[in-house]
């Protein structure tokens, strides 16, 4: 007889580390590899953050901390949340996790019977129905589409609403797609929103500082006060602030909610890293100005490979409003045959041959929910991304 549960059965490993694990294996091998799959900027945490660790582990602040985060770190999200989205939280509204993942698995944890179902647009995170499964909820898939820019219709999400529904999980900027919301975008699905008081929203924000083009960032209980208390807007330091291996997750909510989930931490993992939490104080009052640089580099570089992946016979590719990522339709491909003789008939497919064969680095679109496609992230050079891109043009012309 096993020991394993069998919720355990129910999920597999995430794909995307999957991927980053083998691209990594191949490269230790001495192979050539250009790995365009982990979801990280290629950025350096900031030199006053780091400082900011530093200083805390050298002044002994390594101590424990209340179960869900050091009180001048609640007030410094407190006031974030006020100057960039116009929230009005007190810190007893605020929950800070081991990076952003925590936080929506302890809201779901807390949350989440049997029966009870979570709306999930497709293209999603590849964590985000698992994390359903796992606290015994069932995961309803909203269908997007390319013609939309994998963006949720009002009518699609008033489709997936039934009496069980939870939660709605919105994501923008996307990780998948890199799509952005607008204002208008957004309050057309907040409309739908307010006709169904049962539903509340998870709106992970996570990649809020990275957007391109003149896009304004907006979050749903900011688009519509309505929806605020039944609103948990989710964020973090990793993705903007490049501190993804400090993991610091934080999230604003109606304070019943809050204290549920500071119940499941208390009893998992009881506090993040005490430094990793200073460092994230000093993010988040310290100086802004590398934000709009970053984001900046990061629209040149998606630029570069948007313009690229377009000029490759079989690919197409949305330009997305935001994030580090595209997600490119390779329909046209399907069917086709490598040079050693397999046949692509799925986009998992095709990222292992063009691993395999050209040692480029993405993620197959299933991971996500929408085939044929996959994701490649652009944090990384430019040198990088241009050979990749080089590589990925050469596998697609090998193809018969």
């Amino acid at each position: 007889m096993s020991i394993l549960s069998k919720r355990l059965s129910l999920f597999k490993p995430s794909p995307t580390i999957a991927m980053t694990a083998l691209a990594d294996t191949l490269k230790r091998e001495g192979k050539n590899i250009i790995s365009l799959s982990a979801g990280e900027p290629d950025f350096d945490t900031p030199d006053t953050i780091k400082a900011a660790g530093i200083d805390a582990i050298q002044k002994g602040k390594t101590r424990y901390t209340a179960p869900d985060g050091l009180p001048e770190l609640k007030q410094a999200i407190v006031t974030k949340f006020e100057r960039e989205n116009g929230l009005a939280y007190g810190p007893e509204n605020i929950t800070v996790g081991t990076g952003g993942k925590q936080v929506l698995f302890n809201a779901m944890m807390a949350t989440l019977d049997a029966k009870d179902e979570v709306i999930i647009p497709a293209p999603y995170w590849v964590s985000y129905p698992d994390m359903v499964l796992l606290c015994g909820g069932t995961p309803v898939i909203a269908p997007t589409d390319v013609e939309n820019a994998f963006k949720l219709t009002p009518d699609a999400l008033e489709a997936a609403i039934t009496p069980n529904t939870k939660w709605f999980i919105f994501n923008s900027p996307s990780n998948p797609t890199g799509a952005g919301y607008s204002y208008d975008e957004l309050k057309a699905l907040t409309d739908v929103l307010k006709r169904h008081p049962h539903v509340w929203i998870m709106s992970d924000d996570m990649y809020e500082h990275l957007v391109y083009d003149d896009f304004d960032f907006v979050t749903p209980a900011q688009v519509e006060p309505a929806l605020f208390d039944r609103t948990l807007t989710c964020n973090g330091v990793s993705k903007g602030y490049a501190m993804t291996g400090w993991r610091i997750g934080y999230a604003g909510g109606p304070k019943d909610l809050i204290d549920a989930m500071r119940k499941v931490q208390s009893q998992s993992t009881s506090n993040p890293s005490t430094i990793g939490q200073w460092a994230a104080y000093e993010a988040l009052t310290g100086p802004q100005d590398y934000l709009p640089h970053n984001a900046q580099l990061f629209q040149k570089r998606r630029d570069l490979v948007v313009k690229r992946l377009n000029g490759i016979d079989g690919i197409v590719c949305p330009n997305p409003e935001g994030a580090f990522y595209v997600y490119p339709s390779i329909h046209g491909v399907m069917g086709k045959t490598t040079p050693d003789g397999t046949t692509l008939t799925t986009d998992e497919d095709f990222c292992m041959a063009l691993l395999r064969d050209q040692g480029v680095a993405v993620v197959f679109g299933a991971a996500f929910g929408v085939s044929p496609n996959f994701r490649l992230s652009y944090a990384a050079s430019e040198t990088d991304l241009s050979r990749a891109c080089d590589r990925i043009e050469a596998f697609c012309k090998s193809l018969s």
